[in-house]
């Protein structure tokens, strides 16, 4: 097993080093000169140039790759051309947001689409089954931006129940506005991811409705569902484990469109405005961060099989 977890360890390390290498590649392929954009349209190619020394454009790429990766691997993501400001620091503020807003609309999908995944595999041939299915896929179907759109008016427009724009300028130093302003993101998120999230436990728990351990359970005298519940959720767990890793990747790639909608200055946000802009410091070390999130999610999907699956245990 600890070999297993040595290997793993291994091949995320080795991830993240193509990632970065194809992050910064990629970048730099895009058209444009960040010293002509800080110089402006009136600069001479002198400016120009001189810009591009200051900045250490015109050192050979792999030198700048060699510069950016080892400052980034001490937590040092550069400082920002645009507006001189630690690029890490930005980050860490704009993860105050995006971070709390990712986690509670992940754990909201997780407590919803669990029980009503197996609630209609247990009474797939029931009315109330069917009409949950129904309703998991209206909620894949829905754009996010068109449900985001839908609780503003609702909520924020027609009831006034919660904020539709920002974040407070306080930040969580007033809980209880902070919390309200996150509420209507929040569930919009949560639809999606839950309604794709719930379709794959409905289709992991028929895989074991019809296991011999069930017919057992139900000998003994519990119902299918406690039967689902107590015995086949954790057999039907490995398929689940494995989508929600892959949900909360998406809904990290998915930030930019909801705090667009809704006006967040997030992490998402930040990326849209820097990406306008050509701030490539700051996308480099956004990209890269997301990037190491989306690897280390990959990483502890699999640690949690390996405790999930005596099998793979055996194997490790």
């Amino acid at each position: 097993m600890a070999f297993y977890l040595l290997r793993r360890l291994a091949l995320l390390v080795l991830a993240v080093f193509i990632a970065s290498v194809v992050i910064f590649v990629l970048l730099q392929l895009l058209p444009g000169d960040l010293a002509q954009v800080l110089g402006g349209t009136q600069a001479s190619p002198t400016q120009v140039a001189e810009l591009r020394r200051q900045l250490g454009l015109n050192r050979p790429l792999t030198s700048q790759y060699g510069s950016w990766i080892w400052k980034a691997m001490h937590g040092n993501f550069g400082t920002s051309p645009l507006n001189g400001t630690s690029v890490a620091g930005q980050l860490a503020d704009k993860l105050t947001i995006s971070g709390p807003l990712i986690l509670a609309s992940t754990v909201l999908s997780v407590i919803v689409a669990v029980p009503l995944g197996v609630i209609a595999a247990a009474r797939h041939r029931k009315a109330d089954g069917i009409a949950l299915s129904a309703v998991s896929q209206l909620g894949i179907a829905l754009p996010s931006f068109l449900v985001g759109l839908f609780l503003i008016i609702v909520f924020a427009v027609n009831w006034r129940m919660f904020p539709s724009q920002g974040f407070p300028l306080k930040g969580w130093s007033d809980p209880g506005r902070a919390v309200r302003s996150l509420v209507l993101q929040t569930f919009t998120l949560a639809l999606a991811q839950g309604a794709v999230l719930m379709r794959f436990v409905r289709s992991a728990t028929l895989d074991v409705l019809h296991q011999d351990y069930i017919r057992t359970a139900r000998a003994k005298g519990m119902t299918r569902t406690q039967a689902l519940f107590r015995h086949g959720l954790r057999n039907a767990s490995l398929p689940i484990v494995s989508i929600l890793g892959v949900q909360i990747a998406s809904l990290i790639a998915g930030l930019v469109v909801i705090e667009r909608t809704f006006n967040l200055a997030g992490v998402g946000q930040m990326l849209a405005t820097d990406i306008s802009a050509r701030d490539l410091v700051k996308v480099q070390g956004t990209v890269l961060l997301i990037a190491v999130v989306v690897l280390l999610l990959g990483f502890l999907v699999d640690v949690a099989h390996l405790l999930l699956d005596p099998r793979l245990r055996a194997r490790a």
